[in-house]
């Protein structure tokens, strides 16, 4: 999960062409998962099954493990613009 920092990473991580990693700092697992380095979560994780709905297709995975960092503000998109969470 990514970080309020990870605007710019997120964009990029999104493109259909080109380097998706260009420009983001990353590592990979010795399983190959790929981990965004200052994210908010990790989860390692495998496909368990996919299921049909309509014109998408919901993905249910396994998590192998994970790492929390509850500092870092998470990444939120809403209405088409990256927003920030508000503490109640």
């Amino acid at each position: 999960m990514l970080a309020e920092s990870h605007d710019l990473a997120c964009r990029t991580l999104s493109l259909k062409e080109g380097d998706r990693f260009a420009g983001v700092d990353w590592e990979a697992s010795s399983g190959g998962a790929v981990f965004v380095r200052g994210s908010t979560a990790w989860l390692d994780c495998s496909v368990h099954s996919e299921v049909p709905a309509g014109d998408h297709a919901i993905v249910l995975l396994t998590i192998h493990g994970l790492r929390a960092e509850p500092a870092a503000p998470p990444l939120v998109f809403h209405g088409s613009r990256f927003r920030r969470l508000a503490a109640l």
